[in-house]
C-alpha cells in the first residue's frame, strides 16, 4: 500500500488528490510546511505532493525545500504542484531531484500517469535493491537481473527454498531457461560443492533409463562390460535434475516414485537396496496435471515431484529482460570466439523487442552466437541477424489485432513500442549525448534516463566510436 502525503492550500486539488491516492494508498494531507515538517520528522511516506510556494516558504530555495525533504526520507518520491506559468519552475525542480508535477487545477488523468511513472521507478528501484542482497551469488548477480514482475516472483521463491531439501518442479515452454534456474537453485543451497548432474530424460531410451538413472552390475545385460554407478550415484550429496521427466515410461515412473519415497536405488542386475541423499530438480514444457487426467502419467509420482513448483514464463512476456539477456550472451561469446562486441545496434534490439520468440531464451542465445560469429565491429547490427525478425510483428500478424488482451494492456503495449523506437532513433541521431536528446524531446535528462532504463537502451550503445589515430 502506497503511503503518501498532500501539502497544498488548494483544496480542490487535495480533494482530487484524495479521491484517487485514497482507495489504494493510506496517507496524509496538509497546508502548512510546519505541519509537513513534523510529520516527515516521525512517519513514513513513500510519495509527496507539494505546493512549490510551501516547498519554498520562508525564503529557500526549490533545492533546499527538497534537500529538508530527504533529511529523513532519502527514497521518497516528490510530486511538485505549481501554477500553469510556474512550469519553468517545476522542471528546474525536477532537475534538482523532484520526481514529477502537476499544474493547477489537477487534471485525474495526469495524476494517474504520474503514478504510473512512479510505481515503474519503484521497480526499477526495488531492483536495485534486490541485486544487492547479499543472497545471490556474485556468478547469479547477470542472471537475476528482470524487470519481469513473474520472474521477479520465480526468483524470490528460488531464495524461498534453495536452502532446503525440497523437490522442486520447474514448468514453462521450451527454451525458457528451466536448466538454468535448476543450477541457480543448486548454486545457493547448502549442497552448493557437492556435484550437479542433469539428465534430458527425453532423449535416452526406455531401455536405456534405469541404466541411466540408477546404474548396473558387471554383465546385469549384453554390453555391461563394468559396473555403472549411475546419475544418481554421480549426484550424491548433490542435486539431480530431470529435464523432460514427462517423458519417461510408465514402468520407470513406478522406479522413480519408489526412490522418492524410500530414498533407496537398486542397481541394473543387483537385489541390494543403496541409499541416496539426492535433491531431485525436475522439468517439463508439458502440462503434468493434464497428463495425469489423462492416464500417461502417475498422480502420485505427480505430487511427490510437485512440493515446491516455479513456472517460468516464456521471453514473449518478459521482453524488458532481452537487453540483459542479450548482454550475458554477448559477454559470453565474446570470450569463446576472441570478440570485442560492445553490444547490440539500436534497430537490432528494435527487432528483439519486436519479436514472439517461439524459441524462448534458447532462440535468443542462438541468434546471438550467430551474429557474434558474423559480426566484424562493435555493435550486433541488423544485418547479422536473421531478417525473418524484421518482418514478424505479433500484435498485428496477418493485419489483424491481438484482441486475447485486455484494451488497457493493448494500448500500453502500442504506447511502450513507439516510445522505444522514438527513444532508439532519438538517442541514436544524437549519438548517445542525453543532453541534446533530452532538449530534443522536450524533457529532462533525468526523465530521459528513467525511460531509457525502462526500455532497457544503453547509453553506450548510441555513441559513435571514436576512431583510431584520432
Amino acid at each position: 500500500m502506497r503511503k503518501y502525503m498532500i501539502a497544498t492550500p488548494d483544496t480542490a486539488a487535495h480533494n482530487t488528490l484524495e479521491a484517487i491516492l485514497a482507495p489504494d494508498g493510506e496517507g496524509e494531507t496538509f497546508q502548512d510546511m510546519a505541519a509537513l515538517r513534523s510529520a516527515l520528522a516521525t512517519r513514513p511516506v513513500d510519495v509527496l505532493f507539494v505546493d512549490y510556494g510551501l516547498l519554498t516558504e520562508g525564503g529557500p530555495t526549490h533545492r533546499d525545500g527538497i534537500s529538508a525533504v530527504w533529511q529523513g526520507h532519502q527514497d521518497v518520491e516528490i510530486v511538485i504542484l505549481v501554477q500553469q506559468d510556474e512550469i519553468r519552475r517545476a522542471v528546474d525542480a525536477v532537475k534538482e531531484g523532484a520526481s514529477d508535477y502537476l499544474t493547477y487545477p489537477v487534471n485525474p488523468a495526469e495524476v494517474q500517469m504520474v503514478l504510473e511513472r512512479l510505481d515503474k521507478t519503484l521497480i526499477l528501484t526495488s531492483e536495485l535493491d534486490y541485486l544487492r542482497d547479499q543472497f545471490w551469488n556474485e556468478e547469479a548477480l547477470r542472471v537475476v537481473r528482470t524487470n519481469s514482475p513473474a520472474m521477479r516472483e520465480a526468483f524470490a521463491k528460488v531464495r524461498q527454498m534453495a536452502g532446503t531439501k525440497t523437490t522442486v518442479l520447474l514448468t514453462g515452454e521450451t527454451g525458457t531457461g528451466k536448466s538454468l534456474i535448476a543450477k541457480l537453485i543448486h548454486s545457493h543451497s547448502v549442497r552448493r560443492d557437492a556435484p550437479f548432474v542433469s539428465v534430458h530424460c527425453g532423449a535416452i531410451p526406455d531401455t536405456l533409463i534405469e541404466s541411466e538413472l540408477f546404474g548396473h552390475e558387471k554383465g546385469a545385460f549384453t554390453g555391461a562390460a563394468k559396473r555403472k554407478i549411475g546419475k544418481f550415484g554421480l549426484a550424491e550429496g548433490g542435486t539431480l535434475f530431470l529435464d523432460e521427466v514427462g517423458t519417461i515410461s510408465p514402468a520407470m515412473q513406478v522406479k522413480l516414485l519408489s526412490v522418492l519415497q524410500d530414498k533407496t536405488i537398486q542397481r541394473v542386475g543387483s537385489d541390494r537396496e543403496i541409499p541416496v541423499d539426492v535433491r531431485i530438480i525436475a522439468a517439463t514444457n508439458d502440462s503434468l496435471r493434464d497428463m495425469c487426467d489423462k492416464g500417461f502419467f502417475r498422480k502420485d509420482l505427480y505430487y511427490r515431484l510437485n512440493v515446491f513448483p516455479i513456472e517460468i514464463p516464456p521471453l514473449r512476456d518478459r521482453k524488458s529482460d532481452i537487453f540483459s539477456f542479450a548482454e550475458v550472451f554477448i559477454s559470453h561469446f565474446n570470450s569463446q570466439l576472441g570478440k570485442n562486441i560492445k553490444g547490440l545496434h539500436p534497430k537490432a534490439l528494435d527487432a528483439f523487442q519486436r519479436y514472439s520468440w517461439p524459441g524462448n531464451v534458447r532462440e535468443l542465445e542462438n541468434i546471438i552466437e550467430r551474429a557474434c560469429i558474423l559480426e566484424q565491429g562493435e555493435l550486433i547490427t541488423p544485418a547479422s541477424i536473421p531478417q525473418d525478425l524484421f518482418g514478424h510483428c505479433p500484435e498485428t500478424a496477418g493485419g489483424r489485432t491481438d484482441i486475447s488482451i485486455p484494451l488497457g494492456r493493448a494500448r500500453q503495449n502500442v504506447v511502450d513500442a513507439f516510445e522505444r523506437s522514438y527513444l532508439a532513433e532519438l538517442l541514436e541521431a544524437t549519438h548517445g549525448r542525453i543532453k541534446d536528446a533530452a532538449h530534443w524531446a522536450g524533457i529532462t535528462p533525468r526523465q530521459l534516463h528513467k525511460l531509457m532504463a525502462r526500455h532497457g537502451l544503453q547509453r553506450r550503445n548510441f555513441r559513435t566510436p571514436t576512431k583510431k589515430g584520432n
